[in-house]
């Protein structure tokens, strides 16, 4: 286990702080390293050079000598220079909250869409730093390269490579950058095919989104086992940042012809790199063409509040800000009566998920958003179109049917789009 400390700069008094902090020490111990302490320092701004000052550097290279700490993890990401000044002067792998999530995602991704983006966003980070380093490695054996890879080991490892190193890093580097863009362009021709046979089931989608461990994959179990889903539908779901990387798209039948498709997607976290929202963008496609959205938050977090705006600026980067929305606060139970439970205000509905509190009430709202656009309608089918019997008994919800000489009478209550469909078998 890599032994670190951690350093952060409180700028202009920042409320968030410490809370920062200490999600910074969440995810470098989800990269399996050891936090052995923590450096800290007001500013009113980061130092262009050093981002934190001269005395702070030297003062952290001793803690770090004192400590035995292999690497110090800066909360913000640091600018290509900042990096190597900051690794030259204190003689350890300097790495910052990007290398941290580009790692955890390294570690975590299953499918190959998600190793794909991985690895895109991993070398968009790495290029401006190998560009950032041209004039340190300009001469045969100068300047440290660590520029700052993704891997907890940190650093490219390019010490007096020279320029013409550098320069075959580079086109490496932008080669594949190239080879990455044309094989996801073809997952996401594959998942745009996949979105649009689910579009045509004429299903409604919900897609939840919302914080890293907010609770997303146990909703999504929990709303599997009360309307009865199988076993080996379920998802994996554990107390730990980015447990889900990989888009999961599930068929929910609460009943009545309720049925929705429900997407568990990838958390979000404060600071999350560009790159990675945007080597994620097909990913959260699910999120962005949903129905519905369902901001999950872990209600017994103090900062859950700030934790939304993150989910809500990043879902508005991603053209999803219009979308109706449920705001889902998940863990209620630690802060509630359990006997309260759910709660319903407005937009906002109080639950638990692990405790299957709340479950129905939430499947409830779901479906007042989905189809409180649904009128009643009485048709009349004849029996030489079975078809759209079968049809109207899956997507509407019937209320009666009843079997007469010339066809099928029928009183359901569908969409608005499902009705034109049979206009020609309504009953004026």
């Amino acid at each position: 286990m890599q032994r670190v400390i951690l350093v952060g700069v409180n700028l202009n008094n920042d409320p968030n702080f410490a809370h920062s902090m200490e999600e910074l020490e969440s995810l470098a111990q989800a990269c399996d390293m050891e936090v052995e302490a923590t450096a800290v320092q007001n500013l009113p701004a980061a130092n262009a050079a050093t981002y934190i000052g001269s005395g702070k550097v030297e003062e952290v290279r001793r803690l770090a000598e004192m400590v035995q700490a292999e690497c110090a993890v800066f909360d913000n990401a640091l600018s290509p220079v900042q990096q190597r000044n900051l690794q030259e002067a204190m003689d350890v792998a300097v790495l910052d909250r990007t290398n941290l999530i580009l790692e955890i995602f390294g570690r975590r991704a299953r499918t190959r869409e998600a190793k794909l983006q991985v690895e895109s966003a991993g070398l968009q980070y790495m290029l401006p730093r190998l560009v950032g380093m041209r004039k340190a490695l300009s001469r045969q054996g100068g300047g440290a390269g660590a520029g700052g890879g993704w891997g907890a080991g940190g650093g490219l490892a390019n010490r007096g490579a020279g320029e013409t190193r550098l320069e075959l890093d580079r086109r490496r580097i932008e080669k594949r950058l190239a080879e990455l863009r044309r094989e996801l362009t073809a997952v996401e021709q594959d998942r745009a095919t996949q979105r649009k046979r689910r579009r045509e089931s004429v299903l409604p989608s919900v897609a939840l989104v919302g914080y890293t461990n907010a609770g997303k994959s146990t909703l999504l179990n929990a709303m599997l086992d009360v309307c009865g889903g199988r076993e080996e539908k379920r998802v994996l779901e554990q107390d730990m940042l980015f447990a889900t990387l990989d888009t999961t798209v599930r068929r929910i039948s609460p009943g009545d012809n309720g049925d929705f498709l429900l997407s568990d997607t990838v958390g979000f976290i404060d600071k999350l790199p560009h790159a990675l929202v945007k080597a994620f963008r097909s990913t959260l496609s699910e999120a962005v063409e949903a129905d519905l959205l369902l901001y999950v938050m872990d209600f017994s977090d103090p900062h859950y509040r700030e934790q939304l705006k993150v989910s809500q600026d990043t879902l508005r980067e991603l053209k999803a800000g219009h979308i109706p929305c449920l705001f889902v606060m998940n863990k209620a139970d630690k802060v509630m009566e359990e006997g309260a439970l759910p709660k319903l205000s407005g937009d906002r509905i109080y639950l638990s998920a692990k405790k299957r509190l709340g479950i129905d009430a939430l499947l409830a709202a779901i479906r007042e958003k989905l189809f409180s656009g649904m009128v009643e309608c009485r048709m009349k089918i004849p029996y030489t179109d079975g078809a759209a019997v079968s049809w109207l008994k899956e997507h509407a919800a019937v209320r009666t049917m009843e079997y007469e000489a010339d066809g099928v009478s029928i009183f359901a209550e569908c969409r608005r789009s499902d009705m034109a469909r049979l206009e020609q078998y309504l009953c004026r």
